[in-house]
């Protein structure tokens, strides 16, 4: 996991861009470089402090210079302390970073930005000097507020294209993911695999299931009585193969998972997620911390 801090004017649109992007493990508002402690939202004016977005990715799926890319694409990179509507020091635009390899990076892609440009860009580009966490009602703003204000269209969120995916992904995990296949039961990676971890996206890398809740259904692939979080879950009436089934797709990565049923345990509820393995990734407890998903080892028992 790495980190890469980011202020493109209000942080609730940018944030909400950023946690759709599959890669990002994470993402906070927070205020960033100001010249005074213990920044609020009311204050932030007159503190020096930019609405900041921290962003915690995985850059064996996506790469900094990609998230960048993306990044000059929602913003005006040529406007000083001003994007859409919003004016004022808190709404420049920045790159605050704390790994030094990172600065050449960031060079790079601000060098190839800057060709589209007559004027020159004024982004400014910073060692992180401070980061502080917004008040929760900031945090995920439009995700509890779907319909709040956005200077930023949410509806141009990037994907992988078809070739990026048939590099990253096997043979058997693309035809899956993308292509809605299922795989073999009883031959398949996971279906008998009970180690404590957590199952995520083998596409975007988002968090799905947890170990604590994976049981042995019978079925021969993976099942589980419900997914971490139902907000992560996307659920489509599918009518192939003559069936009448709910089909189950990642919100983040838009894989193709699985299927959900009404005959689980009763006493967890009653469902029955029966997933294919080459949708999923396993990430052991002890390497979840380094790997981006430390937050969710409570979960596991």
């Amino acid at each position: 996991m790495k980190r890469i801090w980011l202020a493109g004017g209000c942080f609730w649109g940018v944030q909400a861009y950023f946690a759709q992007i599959p890669g990002v493990l994470d993402t906070s508002v927070g205020y960033a470089n100001g010249q005074t402690p213990n920044p609020t939202y009311e204050k932030i004016a007159a503190s020096g402090h930019a609405e900041t977005v921290e962003i915690s990715y995985n850059p064996e799926i996506i790469s900094l210079a990609k998230l960048l890319t993306y990044f000059f694409e929602i913003i005006d990179p040529t406007l000083k302390n001003r994007q859409g509507p919003d004016k004022g020091t808190q709404y420049r635009t920045g790159i605050y970073y704390q790994d030094e390899a990172d600065l050449e990076i960031i060079n790079s892609v601000l060098t190839q930005v800057q060709k589209k440009y007559h004027k020159p860009i004024v982004t400014e580009v910073e060692p992180l000097k401070n980061y502080q966490l917004a008040e929760k009602e900031h945090q995920n703003y439009l995700e509890k507020n779907p319909e709040g204000y956005c200077h930023i269209d949410l509806n141009k969120i990037p994907r992988l294209s078809p070739e990026e995916l048939k590099k990253r992904l096997t043979p058997l995990q693309y035809q899956v993911t993308q292509k809605d296949h299922t795989e073999p039961p009883f031959d398949n990676q996971y279906w008998d695999h009970y180690q404590k971890g957590i199952y995520v996206d083998s596409v975007s890398g988002e968090p799905l299931f947890v170990s604590t809740d994976k049981y042995d259904s019978g079925c021969g692939w993976p099942s589980f009585t419900k997914p971490i979080s139902e907000t992560q879950i996307l659920e489509r009436t599918d009518k192939s193969h003559g069936m009448l089934r709910t089909e189950v797709r990642s919100k983040k990565g838009n894989s193709h998972l699985g299927h959900v049923f009404n005959d689980g345990p009763p006493e967890k509820g009653g469902l029955r997620y029966c997933i294919n393995s080459a949708a999923l990734k396993f990430i052991p407890e002890e390497e979840m911390e380094k790997k981006g998903y430390g937050r969710f080892k409570h979960l596991i028992r």
